[in-house]
Order: C-alpha cells, then sequence, then structure tokens
C-alpha cells in the first residue's frame, strides 16, 4: 500500500516541494487548512504530515506550535526547505509584456525587487501555489505569478525570471508530524526534543524551570509563548533543547521542569537536520 502524506496548500506549493523531496514515495494529500492536514494523520488518511513552523524572512507561522501540541500527534522529523521563488507567466510570454503579479503575502513581500524593478502591480492571493493555478486558468497574458518551480511545472507554465527571492538564503523549517510512527535512537546522531509546558502560577516558575536546563547542562534553543484559550493571563511555552530523554542530562531536566509547571507535554525526540551544521 503507497504511504500518504499530508500538506496544507494547493499542489505545488512549498510544502508539496518539501514532501517531495523528503517522502518522494509518498504520495501526497493537498488540505485546505493546517488543522485538516494534520487531522488527515490523526484520522488514518495520511502516514505523516509536512507542518511549516518557521521561516528565515517571515519568522513563526502564526498559531503553529498551538495546532501541533493539541493534534495527539508526534514530531517524527525536522526538514529544512530553501526558498525559490520564480517569476511565472503564461507559455510565450515575454517578460515585458507583464503588468501585474499574484501570490502570497510573503511570496510578494520576499521579491520586492524584482517586483519594483519590473514595475509589476502586487495582488495579494491565498497561496502561491494557488496563485500559479489561478493563473492557468483564469489568467491574462500580462498577468504573472510567484511560485515553486515545482508550480510552474505542474499547471504548464513558463519561468520568465528564477529565483528572484530578495534573500537567498531564504529557508523554511518544517516539522514532520507522525501519529504512531518514531525513529529508532541512533547513538551516531545528535537529537532534539520538542515540548510544550504550562508554569504553575507562582512568582519566578519560568525562571525555575528553564533552571533546571542550566544545572543539568542541557542546551535550550528554543523559548516561545503564545496564549491560551484567550486569557492573557494564561501563557503556555513552546520549547526545544538537545538531545533526547534516554540522556540522563535530559531527563533530569525534565524532572526539574515538571517541579514547577501544571503541564508538561513531550511533542517528539528526532534527529537534527543536516542544515543545522551548515547554517
Amino acid at each position: 500500500m503507497t504511504k500518504k502524506i499530508s500538506f496544507q496548500g494547493e499542489l505545488g506549493a512549498y510544502s508539496h516541494l518539501a514532501c517531495k523531496n523528503v517522502f518522494a514515495d509518498h504520495e501526497v494529500v493537498p488540505c485546505r487548512n493546517f488543522t485538516d492536514a494534520l487531522a488527515c494523520v490523526n484520522e488514518g488518511e495520511a502516514d505523516l504530515a509536512m507542518i511549516p513552523v518557521e521561516n528565515s524572512a517571515a519568522g513563526r507561522v502564526a498559531d503553529i506550535h498551538k495546532l501541533v501540541g493539541n493534534s495527539d500527534l508526534k514530531i517524527y522529523a525536522e526538514h529544512f526547505q530553501k526558498v525559490n521563488h520564480q517569476l511565472i507567466a503564461k507559455p510565450g510570454i515575454d517578460i515585458a509584456a507583464l503588468k501585474s503579479v499574484r501570490s502570497h503575502v510573503m511570496g510578494l513581500g520576499q521579491c520586492t525587487k524584482v517586483i519594483e524593478t519590473l514595475n509589476l502591480q502586487s495582488i495579494v492571493m491565498a497561496d502561491t501555489a494557488g496563485s500559479a493555478k489561478y493563473l492557468s486558468e483564469h489568467g491574462e497574458d500580462h498577468e504573472s505569478a510567484i511560485a515553486s518551480e515545482l508550480a510552474a511545472e505542474i499547471y504548464n507554465l513558463n519561468i520568465v525570471q528564477a529565483n528572484i527571492e530578495d534573500d537567498k538564503k531564504n529557508t523554511t523549517r518544517f516539522l514532520v508530524m507522525s501519529k504512531n510512527l518514531q525513529q529508532a535512537k541512533d547513538a551516531n546522531l545528535d537529537y532534539l526534543t520538542s515540548c510544550i509546558i504550562e508554569t504553575k502560577s507562582i512568582p519566578s516558575a519560568l525562571y525555575k524551570a528553564l533552571g533546571g536546563f542550566a544545572t543539568n547542562g542541557v542546551n535550550m534553543i528554543k523559548l516561545e509563548s503564545f496564549i491560551v484559550e484567550s486569557d492573557f493571563n494564561k501563557a503556555q511555552f513552546y520549547v526545544e533543547f538537545e538531545g533526547h530523554l534516554g540522556d540522563p542530562a535530559v531527563a533530569g531536566a525534565v524532572e526539574e521542569v515538571r517541579h514547577y509547571t501544571n503541564m508538561l507535554t513531550i511533542l517528539g525526540e528526532y534527529p537534527k537536520h543536516d542544515y543545522r551544521s551548515k547554517s
């Protein structure tokens, strides 16, 4: 039976490209939103979900940690996908004939130099691949889109100018989510652990909780807060740190953190991506 992987967006989205690059043997399942992509795995309609969590240029994807934390899925792996934006037009159209460009607001914002140079009118769409699909089905000859090379291929469009992103290091980090799959620990690999914590309502609770990482020599690499249930007095924290629970130091740190929290949910233990050693 062919394995499946879900993602948010139209065919040709950067999430689709990430799926293709990492899990080429999986059938892709495009979904309307992140909630549906995660639900596909929860309900057994897909084996994995490819979920973007942050971009080097745009920062964190809004509400994604809350969605991941509430999904009952576990992090299976991480992936870093280079974002190469392409200026796409209908077949046979010269770049000089273009007057407007469609894309997601982030796509437009990450390609301002080319847009200004060509004096194109920017039109905001729901996503990058959707703008390519629209151009293919409804676009006029003077219109263009900013999307991936994969989107151009899928919707039979031409790339009139390649790699137009302002930041040539533009990269998106994805988390691969699973319901039951977990990778066996390899002593030759470095690992990360992700968790969500909610501290107790006592003075210095967060400071004391995080002190467990310091006293046990565990390197914490990410700490982000988000509001819970629309209550500004109630926050949870997304935490990432090096190592896995089989490490005595990590186990000791987590035990100290639990002492000062009402909740600690481990989201996953997974190998560090090679990109981290190159960046």
